[in-house]
């Protein structure tokens, strides 16, 4: 999930995650965070995105599937369990779009789904919106320019789906880019996005830099530990950052990713090692 652009200086939020509920924040320097105390369902799989123009949500996940939210207030706090909507699933994505909703889309429920819950600007998730494209699960998106969205990747394609300023979800473009999945997604630059990392046979670190139009541009050399099950989010006004995932053995490193989509060097870990967690922006 990538910042809202134009904001002021924001901070980020990664959570959940194997088997466990905490959560790290992210300074708006990019400074993980020791581990706060976890709230709500413990569960993988989830994912999150920032709404409004300061909160974030984390929904859905597994632990068995389930399809309940945890509200983020501005200063970083997660709330109790809200009753879920929709149908409970696994391994989908999140992004923000229209300025301050959210879209959950996609994911796996006993099988791969492509339907979408929209989410409005007080955090309220709807219900099911018939899926348009491509039904799969592992991928990752952002949100672009100054209001809209991208899902893509996932499963065993590298496709992509781009959401309009109104939450409306658009047939498959062609993929570009090695196909992968459990790979995450952030917005850049204040109005791009970038793909990274993933697994495609095998961990890996390669990025792919998403323009101000959503068109997705050919593999960058990966940097720092290929892994896979990782998140990703905007911080600051322009900044992303990757974090945790898996290599085989669950890790907490992270790569911070500048204003121009160059991603840097892996930073020493904080937190619990943990994969298949979510991470949104949040705060002004």
């Amino acid at each position: 999930m990538g910042v809202k652009r134009g904001a002021a200086s924001k901070k980020a939020i990664f959570g959940y995650g194997d088997t466990t509920a905490v959560t790290n924040l992210v300074s708006n320097i990019g400074v993980v965070a020791s581990d706060v105390a976890g709230v709500g369902t413990a569960r993988y799989g989830l994912a999150a995105s920032g709404y409004a123009t300061d909160k974030a949500i984390f929904g859905y996940g597994t632990s068995p599937n389930v399809s309940m939210t945890n509200l983020v207030s501005n200063i970083g706090v997660v709330a109790s369990d809200v009753v879920g909507v929709g149908t409970a699933r696994r391994y989908l994505a999140a992004a923000s779009y229209g300025t301050d909703k959210a879209i959950f889309g996609y994911g796996y429920s006993n099988t791969s789904v492509s339907m979408t819950n929209l989410v409005s600007n007080i955090g309220v998730v709807a219900s099911n919106v018939v899926g348009v494209g491509t039904a799969r699960y592992g991928l990752a998106a952002s949100g672009y320019a100054t209001d809209k969205a991208i899902f893509g990747y996932g499963d065993a394609t590298a496709v992509t789906n781009l959401v309009s300023n109104i939450g409306v979800v658009a047939s498959d473009v062609a993929g570009v880019g090695t196909t992968r999945r459990y790979l995450a997604a952030a917005s850049y630059g204040t109005d791009k996005a970038i793909f990274g990392y993933g697994y495609s046979n095998t961990s890996v670190s390669m990025t792919n830099l998403v323009s101000n139009i959503g068109v997705v541009a050919s593999d960058v050399a990966g940097v720092g530990t290929a892994r896979y099950g990782l998140a990703a989010s905007g911080y600051a006004t322009d900044k992303a950052i990757f974090g945790y995932g898996t290599t085989g053995s669950d890790v907490s490193l992270t790569n911070l990713v500048s204003n121009s989509g160059v991603v840097s060097s892996d930073v020493a870990g904080v937190g619990t090692a943990r994969g298949y967690l979510a991470a949104s922006s949040y705060g002004s």
